[in-house]
């Protein structure tokens, strides 16, 4: 018995050398830097660690200096083994050979591809592969008071002509505005929102060959709708601040807003009260809310969503064994910690698995948010809506990402052309049709 449990315990300790000689270290870059994010990251590494053996170190970058770190990196032969980052670096990093997507499709096959979002999906194609893993995203949303909607019986806001409908049946100001729209032209978010409208009915200022003229009726369709919006808002110049505003004092029938208000709408956030009653910290707003993320025009009965959408990239300088090894387990045991870091911002992008579809959308949406106070979406909002809020990603979209010309796509958007001319045409200073030439004239230029 005694060399029984000698030979047992040499056994054990050649294990415990193996695992320790085969354990490795490699380097996580996430741009997911604050400090509560960062010891989220942090734990799921260790727990990693636990399994595998293998250590992570997580190293912060922020998102502004992503791009240049990488590139130089790169040029150094020193890139991390995997990065968190943003849908804009996808596919030029594979391009340039800063990913290594076979390995990345391959982690997304050995996941089941199934059990993804197809959206974030077909954004990430590259030559037939899928170049990087994704993670998290959110879709833009049409935030509406179902409440009003109901009571008139109006149908959602899924189309241009359903939310006409609701502005022809709800704009009564000052009590009441059919809509806040995004009117300031120098806010990334008036370039957002148009990005979301022009995609609604199919139109796109970009081909697989580069600029691509505005066609002129589906765009003018654009046009209209969006006068339609900005006619039924207050005055002034608009953004953000002031839909969010009108929309929780309960004067807006429709705002268009990320997701990020929706710990706000259920009074969550003392920096962002809803001012509809006396009590700050109430959720009857959030009771009389609903959201659509899919929306469509005339010219594109489908719809699209404007998404935003995070992947991991294995790079071609990883320790490809064991960085595949991390990428899967923080899609799978580790995905709902993945998603804790800030749950009211990263929809699961995977469902679930194979055997349990519908897995990560349930235990994200029992995941608390909130800032003063925190509860769980799913004790917030019905089951209907939580799954309304991640459809979106089925359909997410943006410009020049299928086309291979995010990168015109983005200098476009940043040029604030669009914004300047649609302003001008809301402002009855030219004709539709002339908008549509101006626009074409001043995008063709840019390259």
């Amino acid at each position: 018995m005694k060399n029984l449990k000698l030979l047992t315990t040499s056994v054990l300790a050649m294990g415990l050398l193996t695992v320790s000689a085969n354990a490795d270290t490699i380097r996580f870059w996430t741009t997911e830097h604050q400090p509560e994010r960062l010891a989220k990251q942090e734990a799921m590494a260790a727990d990693f660690n636990k399994k595998t053996g293998h250590t992570v170190e997580v190293i912060p970058v922020e998102e502004k200096d992503l791009g240049t770190r990488t590139t130089a990196a790169f040029a150094a032969g020193d890139l991390p083994d995997v990065i968190y980052h943003t849908l804009q670096y996808v596919l030029p990093w594979a391009e340039s050979g800063i990913l290594d997507v076979e390995t990345n499709s391959d982690i997304v096959e050995a996941l089941d591809e199934n059990t993804f979002a197809p959206g974030a999906i077909s954004m990430a194609q590259f030559d037939g592969l899928t170049a990087a893993v994704p993670v998290d995203g959110w879709t833009q949303m049409v935030v509406y008071r179902k409440d009003a909607f109901d009571a008139a019986g109006l149908e959602a806001p899924t189309s241009y002509a359903s939310i006409s409908a609701a502005i022809d049946a709800l704009h009564n100001p000052p009590s009441m505005y059919g809509f806040v729209a995004a009117t300031k032209v120098d806010e990334n978010f008036m370039s957002q929102v148009l990005e979301h409208v022009f995609l609604a009915n199919g139109v796109s200022p970009v081909d697989a060959d580069g600029f691509s003229a505005l066609e002129e009726k589906s765009t003018i369709e654009v046009l209209e709708f969006y006068k339609k919006l900005a006619k039924s808002s207050p005055e002034g110049e608009l953004y953000w601040q002031q839909s969010r505003e009108m929309y929780f004092a309960g004067k807006a029938a429709m705002i268009i807003w990320s997701p990020f208000i929706l710990d706000e709408l259920a009074g969550l956030r003392d920096s962002a009260p809803p001012t509809i009653n006396d009590d700050p910290t109430s959720s009857e707003l959030a009771s009389k809310t609903g959201i659509v993320t899919t929306f469509g025009g005339p010219s594109n009965s489908g719809g699209a969503a404007w998404a935003d959408i995070r992947y991991f990239g294995v790079t071609n300088d990883a320790n490809t064994e064991v960085a595949s090894e991390f990428v899967k387990f923080s899609m799978s045991d580790g995905y709902t910690s993945t998603l804790s870091i800030a749950p009211e911002g990263k929809f699961p992008v995977r469902r679930g698995e194979p055997s349990d579809p519908n897995r990560y959308v349930e235990a994200w949406s029992k995941l608390p948010v909130g800032i003063d106070r925190r509860a769980p979406l799913s004790e917030l909002y019905a089951p209907a809506m939580i799954n309304e809020i991640v459809s979106g990603l089925e359909t997410a979209d943006r410009w020049g990402v299928k086309e291979g010309q995010l990168s015109l796509a983005s200098k476009i958007i940043n040029s604030q052309v669009i914004n300047r001319i649609v302003r001008q045409f809301i402002d009855d200073e030219i004709s539709a049709s002339d908008a549509v030439s101006k626009m074409n004239d001043q995008l063709s230029s840019i390259d």
